[in-house]
């Protein structure tokens, strides 16, 4: 940490303020370039109509993605500060390569719709993040994303562009795609001591309810993820409708299928805290297709149940015997939703939803995303773990004080949750002479 990371920070951020100086302009000298006799008022004017939407996404960004992850109880500063770091460098790269792959190499004209591109393309990114929570380090992390979202943006050109076919929630090209990429990544990095648990990887009452802070964040401002890129009007009507009404369906079959599938009935804040927002990955492919609202509530019920069952079954299985440790269930939060989105997609086109692509396409779109998230996550690991290096030793993992200023941090590691609120909360007498 002490010179490999600030380096590696400075380094892609003089990086970037190159690439910029070189590539990018205000949208607005454009238009005086191509019509010098005109006012930019109608740009404008479209960039503040969506500038609503945009700051939905850019709230799930910084606080959905960031307070979700905040479940484990020693690496919530982690959690949010990586989020954040990680963000601010997607943002950035995000905004270039999708401007630069999709103007062929020209010059990059920012407008509202370069900036919320920049912000899904963090978004994979932040869900990769999921499944290497706590057991990689900042510099890592940078590179990363670095690596991510070239990937990407490749395919979502592909898919977009050469297939055209229609995910105008990227349930395919961002959820499934940073869930299969973060896996891959976890792979690559898999430590067997994690098989048998991990002593720091638990979470404690209030690590779970700021946990849950995400989680509302992320629920209520799922239309606007889904809709941000949609047409306006009728097709982004139907996305906010579509993915409202999936949401609160996913909601209901969720905190059932925890119940039933828990001991003695009790739900699982795990299940609560991602299951129901599975709902909003699921609708995102086919959210502005005409599927009616009870479709989109079918779809949603679909997507709490897989969740909270690849939560249950899938999880252990993949730590235990694929040998993938999936920190956050991003599989199940992002992943199996993503690929009942794409077949949802398959099926709506089938029944007449939409004409805008092809069931072909559409399968060629899903198996595209999940095969190059796949490749690029292996990729990327190897060079993770052989080039870039510096993940923290396995006695380290889940821990925060690898990484922050951590007040009584040797302490905090050493005794039990009741002795820390005694001693640092209560202020008791008989801790004063504790070491």
């Amino acid at each position: 940490m002490k010179l490999k990371f600030p380096m590696v920070a400075i380094v892609l951020e003089v990086a970037m303020i190159i690439l910029f100086g070189y590539f990018v302009e205000y949208e607005t000298e454009q238009i005086n370039l191509q019509q010098p006799n005109t006012t930019n008022s109608t740009k404008v004017d479209r960039f503040l109509e969506l500038h609503s939407l945009f700051q939905d996404v850019h709230v799930m960004i910084f606080v959905g993605f960031g307070f979700l992850m905040t479940f484990l109880k020693n690496y919530g500063f982690s959690s949010v500060g990586i989020n954040l770091l990680v963000a601010a460098l997607g943002l950035q790269w995000g905004t270039f390569m999708w401007g630069i792959v999709h103007n062929h190499g020209q010059k990059i004209h920012i407008g509202i719709k370069n900036m919320i591109n920049g912000d899904l393309s963090t978004a994979t990114v932040l869900i990769s993040f999921g499944a290497v929570l706590g057991k990689i380090s900042p510099t890592q992390m940078l590179a990363m994303t670095i690596l991510e979202i070239a990937a990407f943006v490749g395919n979502e050109y592909l898919v977009g562009e050469i297939f055209e076919a229609s995910d105008i929630g990227a349930s395919m090209t961002i959820h499934a795609f940073g869930a299969y990429f973060g896996l891959a990544v976890a792979g690559i990095l898999y430590q067997p001591s994690l098989r048998k648990g991990h002593e720091m990887e638990k979470s404690a009452y209030h690590s779970d309810l700021f946990a849950m802070i995400g989680t509302l964040f992320l629920w209520m401002f799922w239309p606007s993820f889904n809709s941000v890129i949609a047409e306006t009007g009728e097709k982004q009507y139907m996305a906010i409708v579509n993915t409202y009404f999936s949401l609160v369906a996913c909601v209901l079959t969720a905190y059932a299928f925890s119940s039933l599938v828990e001991k003695r009935g009790r739900l699982d804040m795990v299940h609560i805290q991602n299951a129901t927002l599975a709902g909003g990955v699921a609708v995102g492919t086919c959210a502005d297709m005409k599927i009616h609202p009870y479709g989109s509530m079918i779809i949603g019920s679909i997507a709490g149940i897989v969740s909270v069952l690849g939560f249950k079954f899938l999880t252990p299985f993949f730590t235990t015997k694929l040998r993938i440790h999936d920190t956050c269930g991003v599989h199940n939060l992002h992943g199996l939703p993503g690929v009942v989105g794409g077949l949802a997609s398959i099926v709506a086109i089938a029944l007449g939803a939409s004409k805008t692509s092809t069931m072909a396409m559409q399968a060629a779109a899903l198996g595209s995303s999940i095969g190059t998230a796949v490749v690029g996550g292996l990729i990327t690991g190897l060079i993770l773990k052989f080039i870039v290096r510096g993940q923290p030793s396995e006695r380290n993992f889940f821990d925060d004080s690898v990484y922050w200023e951590v007040l009584y941090s040797v302490l905090i590691k050493d005794v039990s949750d009741d002795y820390i609120s005694e001693c640092f909360v209560q202020q008791k007498p008989k801790c004063l002479s504790a070491s």
